[in-house]
Parts: structure tokens; C-alpha cells; sequence
């Protein structure tokens, strides 16, 4: 099977990657065009100083870096390593890094990967250069290593090329060739090259790249800090180019690698040195190469100061030669990977750096040859997640340059984002700000947390303070809020939360054909429903209501979703999809008094039998139109209010001068994740993502096996009967000891699993974690211990869900 015929821009690391693995899988009408020579380009991969960290809060991108690190050590150019195994050590010279050294411990642990926490004097025997005044502790990992990068480049060139793959030196790319919105093919400098699919693998020249083909990438090439040593007598007469591990000083914003008896230091810690990929030299017009800019001396001043305190050695050396060299940031540091949402045949594999380029090749050569990823869970990696303002220039230089400033920063998981702030606000702002909201950010909305006005609740309330970790963004108002919803009412901002409207004749035939469940039902219907990838992966979990033959509104997770969908549109023009987000709002309005609240408001019934569970109408609320529909992910009465954005705030006003009176509130996100923990609700892309199936994440209730068809149906059943993991339900007695996510989850010493939500239940008195583990531990009352941060959580396998399972409260 040659293939289709396939050009990919770029013949770094990643273009040599990505042709040597589909090579490997019969595609071998693959053409590689690059500005430069082959292998040393002229890119980022012919600079990088080659190290190799595993360590990761993302399971994919760990999993990245593990493929190519297990790639590269099995690959040689001429008896020459691609990859030498010093391992990798991260050392803390703060109380504060110590603690983050055990978090990045548990990550790893969590993720699969081998590494330990050392003492000072283990660190300083580790890498004798250490001054052992000035350590505290350090995290070795013992499969990093430096990548040898235009050697693994030589060396996959030379196996893509025995199979088939043609290398072009010194092409430069002037345009992409489409019609009709298909690609058809390269221009060049020395000719057009055909081509059904074209993969631009340019790195720091993506978005000059990607712009040919009309698309608009959300990448910056940043100039980070480079430095070699001369000699330095401590290492006089190494002949082996590196025999410590790479070093990492994060408190610092530097790290270190081994060459012979020099060193290399590199430093984060400058000022950002953003430029435009229309700013970069040709290969010809540079004076070292394009991705080098000459090294700025006063920015490395603080580095070379700390480094002759960390590495007293280097006190007897200087430095000896520098650069500034580009690299790729984006404005979430993942990488941007898949196809153009508007030009068919037209994918990017950009913002992939040498840690992960041999995972990324793997990634997307499965991509392009099976319709899907079965390696990695890439739909954070995916370039079509981002909304549209996240896409505009003074958004992304401003989120790609905090990335750079914050590289090795110690990040909370709640950690507010940066400038620019806010972007998008609901209507209900004005009135959560009069209110004391604070604010974090989801999809660029500002959306509350929890509210100052709350305060007087806590008093008379047990109300535990969690551990220091988990008390950041956090109060104590937000057990408030909690309990307050079980008891009365609260309303809650759920206008974050994408809105999609699918209409038209053929809307019920397409959406039946994406989704697990029976959604073409009668008008008035609400699914909770799946979608899957034709792997039988979840893709999504959304919620589709019927609110004519013809229309549909869909609650959906994000800009993927929308993707989804818009990929699959029939060319007959018979179905439209539309994100309705923007012009629309929500307040979730939930607690037992939620029906006091909304009925005097309006004319319709709204009784348990004049709007069930799961159903939904339109409506009058005063004097504000709505879409109500009976849904609650708080496990309690109530319903998701929709209006248009012009009508939101008096909606707000409508709602909040009729529950003031019965003791009802504003709640917050926080309040809001402890509620639907209780009730074991699953969050995608947290608790359950691409590389999950429905039975293992306990969603299996949504898949209607006897629908005649839906994607992913046929590889569903057959892993429906292999489930060997589940999603699991966790409590903790320990009330102080609330887990954050990403935690390893032990079998008595073994690591068996990781945690994906956690939060303290305000109604129950326990700490909630939901956890992958294997399925036969998976048994209520068992037993497991979760690793936060040095020590370990006592936890037991609850039944789910923890709170009214007989389901009384939501259908009453």
C-alpha cells in the first residue's frame, strides 16, 4: 500500500519523525521539502540543546516524551547513539520547589514513569559539580537524557528513505495549492509538488506556513537563552560527552548538560524576545543558521551569576560562546496538531519540540492512516480547541509570552491566567461583581468561584479548612454555597458552557448518526448522550434537547465539538451547526426550593409532571423568553434557564428578587464541583477523554446498542467486552486531606492508577476522588492509598453515586 501522495513541510525533527512512521504503515508516496540542508536545517531541532524531561502535568505529553525517548535510544547514525541515557535531575533550592519536586514525583509515578526523590547528598553524588550548600533536595529520573536531534534526524531520514520517502534539501515553500477547499499540492522555488495531503512540520515558520493555506496559527517563536562553557578544569580530561545527569534549576529558570569538559546552560529567565516567523532569516541571509540570534550578554548576567553559585566549578570557566535561540510557545504550551477546520487534506504538527517529537510522528502518522490516534489521547494537542478570540495576535503574543515567563514557574491548578483580562463576561457580570464574585477563567469567561456576599453563611457551619495546597483559591464561603444549595436554592452561571444549534431537515438523521443514544425523539426531549471516535473512544458527552422537528441545542464541551460536528455536515446542505454561545446565557437555578423560585414567575407548569426530568420547553420567566430545560448537575431541583445575552441580566434580576426572599443565593464554580462529585457526575476531558471507552468510565448507560448505527459502534463492542480499568469512585475520611488531580493511586506500594477530579464533599463530610484503577480493585470498600505530594491519603472505594442514588431530589 504506497498511500496517498503526502508532502510534509519541514524535515526537522518532527517532518523526519512523522515520514519515517508512516513509512512504517505502507505510506511511502511521501515527499519531505525543506528550506535548508539535510539534516542540520536550520530550524529549532538543528540548535536544541537536547534535553530530554519527561516529567509532566499532562498524561499525553509524558507519554510523548516517553515514545521518544524509547525511539531514539534504538537509533544510531554509523555506531553513533541518538540518545545518551544520563537521566535527568531536578533540583530544589527552596522549601516551596522541595514541595514541588514531590508533586512532579507523584506526576510521574501517576503517568508510569521511573523516578525518586533525592536527598542534598544523593543530588551532589548524582552530579558532584552541585554545590551541596545550596540543595535541598532534587527528583531524578533515570530514562531522561539528551537527544542527539540532527542525528535522530540523519537516522530517520536514512529509514524513511530506504522505504521509499523522497527528502528534497533546499526547497523553499512559496504556496499551498487548493481547489475547492481541498488541498492539491506545494509550490515551491524549484517546482509544484502534487499532493492529496500536505502536513506543514515547519516549527518556528508554521504560522508564515500555515497562513498559505488560510489558516491562522497560535504560535510564537520566543528567543530563549543559550550558553556554552569553555573549559572547565573540574571536568578536565572527560572524553565522553556527557557522564552527569542533565540538570535542572528551576527555582533559577536554568539547566545544564554535559558537553565533554564544557557545560551548557540554558536560561528561561530573560526578558521575552518574541519575534514574527516573517521575521526569520532565510538559510542563506542568516550568519550561523535561522533559528539563531545573536547571543544579548546583559540578559545572561543573573544566569552566569547563579550558575557559578549552583556549580561552583564553573567559577574557573567563562563563558565561552552564546545564542538566542528560537523556539515555538503557544498560548496553552501544547502542542498544535490535526487539519485545517477549512482546507481539506491540510494538517499541522507544530510547537512539537525535541522532548516529544517521535511521540507527535507516531501521533499523527496514526491520524492520517487510521482516521484516529490510538497512542495518545490528543484532544489536548488538537490546534481546532481554540476559541476565536484565543486566536487573535494580541491574545496569543500576550498568553505565549507568560508561557515563556512561567516555563518553570510552580503553577496551582486554579491558577488565574494573565493578561489580557477579562474577554469575554456573561451578562450576569455587573451583578456578580456587586456581589463580591472572584472570578477565574474558563474559555476566556469570566466565571465566579465563589462570592464575598456569601461570607455571613460559614458562621454556625463545620466547614473544614483543607490542607495549604488545596486552600489556594479556595474559601470556606464555597462549603457554604454547597450546603446552602442542598437546603434552599442558588443560582449558578453556566453560560460558559458551549451552546451548539444543529437545524435543518436532516438534523435528526445526523445527529443520530454521531451520537451513542436515541435522539431523534419527540420535541421537547432532552439525551445525555456520548460521542465517540471510530475507535469506540469517548469524544465528548453532551447533552442534545429537541426543541423542534428541525432544531436541535446541543450542550457541548468545547470547540472540538464544534469540529466534530462540522466535519461530518452532509454535502447535501440539509443540516446547518452553529455556535449559538455568544449570543445566548444560562443560570442554573437548583435546590429544593427551586420550584418556589420559578413557578410564580410564570404561566407554564412547571411541576414535576408539567416539565419531567430530562425534558424541556419554552417558556416565559416575567418577562424574559427562555429554553428551560429540566437538567441539573448539581443532583438537586431545578433547571438550566437559556436566553438570549440582551435579556440575561433581567433574568438574573427576575430570578434572584424571587429567591432573595426564600434564603437562595449566588453559588460558584467551586460549590458547583463539590456538588456533582457527590452525585458522581463525569467531567470530559478531566475524568474521561479520548483514550477512554464508555463502560470502562461508567457512562455506558448512554449507549443504545440496539441503535442501527452511530460512529465508533462496531470497535465499541468489541471492547465492550475487555474492560480491564474503570473510573472509580474514591472517598477520604481524612477531612483536611483533599487531593487536587493527577495524584498516583497505590495498591499498597504498587502504583496502580492516578486520580482525575477531586474536591471535598460539603454535603457527605468526606473528601471526593474519582480515579482510573484497574477494574478488579475497582470493588466497593477496597482499600487504596493516593500519593500527594511526600506522603500518602488513606481512600476506599465508595458505590456511586454518594448522594440521593435513589435519584428522589432530582425528579421531585
Amino acid at each position: 500500500m504506497a498511500g496517498p501522495r503526502v508532502v510534509i513541510i519541514g524535515a526537522g525533527v518532527v517532518g523526519a519523525a512523522l515520514a519515517d512512521e508512516l513509512s512504517a504503515r505502507g505510506w511511502t508516496e511521501v515527499t519531505v521539502v525543506d528550506q535548508g540542508p539535510l539534516p542540520a536545517t536550520g530550524g529549532s531541532s538543528s540548535h536544541a540543546p537536547g534535553l530530554v524531561f519527561q516529567a509532566n502535568p499532562s498524561k499525553t505529553m509524558t507519554e510523548l516524551a516517553r515514545y521518544t525517548v524509547e525511539k531514539f535510544c534504538s537509533l544510531d547514525v554509523d555506531g553513533q547513539p541518538c540518545f545518551l541515557q544520563v537521566g535527568g535531575l531536578e533540583v530544589a533550592t527552596t522549601p516551596e520547589r522541595v514541595t514541588e519536586l514531590h508533586r512532579r514525583h507523584g506526576w510521574l509515578t501517576a503517568w508510569g514513569v521511573e523516578s525518586r526523590i533525592l536527598t542534598a547528598d544523593e543530588c551532589v553524588e548524582k552530579h558532584p559539580l552541585v554545590n551541596r550548600e545550596r540543595v535541598l533536595a532534587g527528583l531524578y529520573i533515570p530514562t531522561d537524557g539528551l537527544a542527539k536531534a540532527v542525528l535522530a534526524v540523519e537516522a530517520q531520514i536514512r529509514r524513511a528513505t530506504e522505504r521509499g520517502v523522497t527528502f528534497l534539501a533546499r526547497h523553499e515553500v512559496l504556496d499551498i495549492l487548493r481547489t475547492d477547499g481541498e488541498v492539491t499540492g506545494v509550490r515551491t522555488d524549484q517546482g509544484d509538488l502534487e499532493a492529496e495531503i500536505v502536513v506543514c512540520c515547519a516549527g518556528i515558520w508554521g504560522p508564515r506556513i500555515a497562513r498559505m493555506a488560510g489558516m491562522n496559527l497560535p504560535l510564537t517563536p520566543l528567543a530563549h537563552q543559550l550558553a556554552w562553557t569553555g573549559p572547565v578544569p573540574a571536568l578536565a580530561g572527560q572524553t565522553e560527552e556527557a557522564v552527569r545527569p542533565i540538570l535542572r534549576h528551576q527555582d533559577a529558570d536554568l539547566y545544564y548538560r554535559d558537553r565533554h569538559d564544557t557545560l551548557g546552560i540554558g536560561y528561561y529567565g530573560h526578558r521575552p524576545m518574541p519575534i514574527t516567523a516573517d521575521e526569520i532569516l532565510s538559510f542563506d541571509e542568516a550568519e550561523e543558521m535561522p533559528s539563531v540570534l545573536k547571543f544579548t550578554e546583559d540578559d545572561f548576567a543573573d544566569a552566569w551569576t547563579e550558575t557559578q553559585s549552583l556549580l561552583p566549578a564553573t567559577k574557573d570557566a567563562k563563558v565561552d560562546e552564546g545564542i538566542n535561540g528560537l523556539f515555538s510557545f503557544t498560548t496553552d504550551g501544547m502542542p498544535l496538531l490535526g487539519e485545517s477546520p477549512d482546507v481539506k487534506g491540510f494538517w499541522v504538527a507544530e510547537a512539537v519540540w525535541v522532548t516529544h517529537s517521535a511521540g507527535v510522528g507516531r501521533a499523527v502518522a496514526e491520524w492520517l492512516v487510521d482516521g484516529h490516534c490510538s497512542s495518545f489521547d490528543l484532544h489536548e494537542c488538537d490546534v481546532n480547541r481554540f476559541e476565536p478570540h484565543q486566536l487573535s495576535p494580541e491574545y496569543v503574543l500576550a498568553r505565549d509570552c507568560q508561557n515563556f515567563v512561567e516555563v518553570y514557574d510552580i503553577l496551582h491548578p486554579l491558577q488565574p491566567s494573565g493578561d489580557p483580562r477579562p474577554i469575554r463576561t456573561s451578562p450576569f457580570h455587573t451583578r456578580q461583581q456587586e456581589l463580591g464574585a472572584v472570578f477565574l477563567e474558563a474559555n476566556g469567561w469570566e466565571r465566579p468561584h465563589w462570592y464575598e456576599a456569601n461570607a455571613p453563611l460559614v458562621e454556625g457551619r463545620s466547614i473544614v479548612t483543607p490542607n495549604d495546597w488545596a486552600a489556594r483559591y479556595w474559601s470556606p464561603i464555597v462549603g457554604a454555597e454547597a450546603q446552602v444549595t442542598r437546603e434552599t436554592v442558588a443560582m449558578y452561571d453556566m453560560t460558559a458552557l458551549k451552546r451548539l444549534e444543529v437545524s435543518g431537515r436532516g438534523a435528526a438523521d445526523f445527529l443520530e448518526r454521531l451520537c451513542t443514544g436515541k435522539v431523534a425523539k419527540s420535541v421537547g426531549s432532552v439525551t445525555y448522550t456520548l460521542l465517540l471516535d471510530h475507535d469506540g473512544g469517548i469524544r465528548s458527552d453532551i447533552t442534545v434537547a429537541r426543541l423542534a422537528p428541525d432544531v436541535f441545542q446541543v450542550g457541548a464541551n468545547g470547540n472540538l465539538d464544534l469540529d466534530w460536528f462540522t466535519r461530518h455536515l452532509p454535502a447535501d446542505g440539509t443540516v446547518q451547526v452553529r455556535d449559538i454561545t455568544p449570543g445566548t446565557c444560562c443560570i442554573g437555578l437548583w435546590g429544593p426550593l427551586a420550584r418556589d423560585v420559578l413557578q410564580p414567575l410564570t404561566d407554564e407548569d412547571f411541576s414535576a409532571t408539567g416539565l419531567k426530568y430530562f425534558r424541556a420547553k419554552r417558556a416565559h420567566i416575567g418577562s424574559v423568553p427562555v429554553t428551560a430545560m429540566r437538567l441539573s448537575y448539581v443532583g438537586e431541583l431545578g433547571w438550566e434557564l437559556y436566553t438570549t445575552a440582551d435579556l440575561g441580566q433581567k433574568l438574573w434580576d427576575t430570578l434572584w428578587r424571587a429567591a432573595k426572599p426564600l434564603g437562595g443565593i449566588a453559588a460558584g464554580r467551586g460549590a458547583f464541583n463539590s456538588l456533582r462529585l457527590e452525585k458522581g457526575y463525569r467531567s470530559f476531558g478531566t475524568d474521561m477523554t479520548y483514550e477512554h471507552d464508555p463502560y470502562e468510565a461508567g457512562v455506558g448507560f448512554a449507549v443504545k446498542a440496539d441503535k442501527e448505527d452511530f460512529i465508533g459502534k462496531a470497535a465499541l463492542e468489541r471492547r465492550a467486552a475487555d474492560v480491564r480499568r474503570k473510573l472509580t469512585c474514591l472517598t477520604i475520611d481524612d477531612p483536611r486531606a483533599v487531593v487536587m488531580g493527577k495524584e498516583p493511586v497505590h495498591d499498597g506500594e504498587r502504583a496502580v492508577g492516578y486520580v482525575t477530579s477531586a474536591a471535598f464533599g460539603h454535603t457527605i463530610g468526606k473528601g471526593i476522588a474519582y480515579a482510573w484503577l484497574p477494574a478488579h480493585l475497582a470493588t466497593p470498600g477496597t482499600s487504596v492509598r493516593i500519593g500527594y505530594f511526600d506522603g500518602f491519603v488513606d481512600a476506599v472505594v465508595a458505590e456511586e453515586p454518594l448522594f440521593d442514588p435513589a435519584m428522589s431530589r432530582l425528579r421531585g
